[in-house]
């Protein structure tokens, strides 16, 4: 068995850690709430591929095919919601020192929460696609697709959990280079503009 998972921890953590809309989220998130305030997003996230992982073992290729427009739909309402993600990242002031260091501040916006992370990944045609080609890639493991979606799920959500939490690292990282507010402004532009563009492969 240890030499089967090897290769589906290779798959999920390369689908986990390559740069897409959830790791500018996580960045963005690390670098204006912290690491504690962005646990919320983390689990979301990771919950959210291993709820996505199972779906696919368990048939969630039939389900689409069955029902072709059901993608369009996640299309439309996942590029409305980055999109609109998108603008509050580019549109967001500088953090103050106490946000900095992961107080709370009512008046401060608010970092996406568990609900929202998870919905995000459902939202997500990219996402569909990786865990449905995972279960195809890897249905030779094991005839049970219960022991699958189990192996799958339990793979995406450890990559999906150590991929968000070094992304937000990272962007918690970044927020201690940032001195003035128009530095602040470059890199939450530059997130908005980059979560745009990680839109833009879900419509080829």
């Amino acid at each position: 068995m240890p030499e089967t998972l090897l290769p589906v921890l290779s798959f999920t953590m390369a689908a986990a850690l390559s740069p897409g809309g959830a790791t500018t989220l996580a960045t963005a998130s690390g670098a204006q709430f912290g690491f504690r305030r962005s646990v919320p997003f983390i689990m979301g996230i990771s919950i959210g591929m291993l709820t996505l992982a199972a779906a696919g073992a368990l048939g969630l290729a039939n389900l689409v095919q069955a029902f072709p427009s059901i993608e369009l739909i996640t299309k439309l309402i996942g590029t409305s919601y980055l999109v609109w993600l998108a603008f509050k990242i580019a549109m967001a002031p500088p953090p103050t020192p106490s946000h900095k260091l992961e107080t709370n501040n009512e008046e401060q916006n608010k970092p996406i929460p568990f609900l929202g992370a998870f919905g995000l990944l459902w939202l997500n045609p990219k996402g569909w696609a990786v865990t449905i080609g995972a279960a195809a890639s890897f249905s030779a493991i094991t005839q049970d697709p219960t022991q699958l979606a189990l192996i799958l799920g339990s793979a995406f959500a450890f990559s999906g959990f150590l991929s968000m939490a070094l992304w937000c690292a990272l962007g918690l990282s970044l927020s201690l280079l940032l001195t003035s507010d128009w530095q602040w402004r470059a890199v939450n532009v530059t997130l908005g503009v980059l979560l745009v563009a990680s839109i833009i492969p879900m419509w080829l």
